[in-house]
């Protein structure tokens, strides 16, 4: 049986109440295998996508339904290092990262 996280989907009523994210610049640090990135994608937010372990970016990849591929970008890198211009987002999610 497979783990379902969230069916009665409390965090995206959570995130629709914190923030307007249609149309956004959102970049999320600690993205993981991209569970939280496809969901804020569906909000209509653009995504930069960024975590340090590779294989969790390759899985995140390797998932991204064909219709967000254009709203979603995932990166390696650690956000003690981040190479984007000032000013790239409007808004940044740094969620579940410890």
């Amino acid at each position: 049986m497979p783990l379902r996280i969230d069916p009665e989907q409390n965090e995206v009523q959570a995130l629709k109440h914190i923030a307007y994210w249609r149309g956004k610049r959102v970049l999320e640090i600690g993205c993981g295998d991209g569970r939280l990135t496809l969901r804020l994608a569906r909000l209509g937010s653009h995504v930069h996508a960024l975590d340090p372990a590779a294989q969790l970016i390759r899985s995140a990849r390797r998932h991204l339904p064909g219709r967000l591929a254009k709203w979603v970008r995932y990166h390696v890198g650690k956000a003690e290092q981040l190479n984007f211009p000032n000013e790239s987002f409007d808004l940044i999610v740094f969620a579940w990262v410890l």
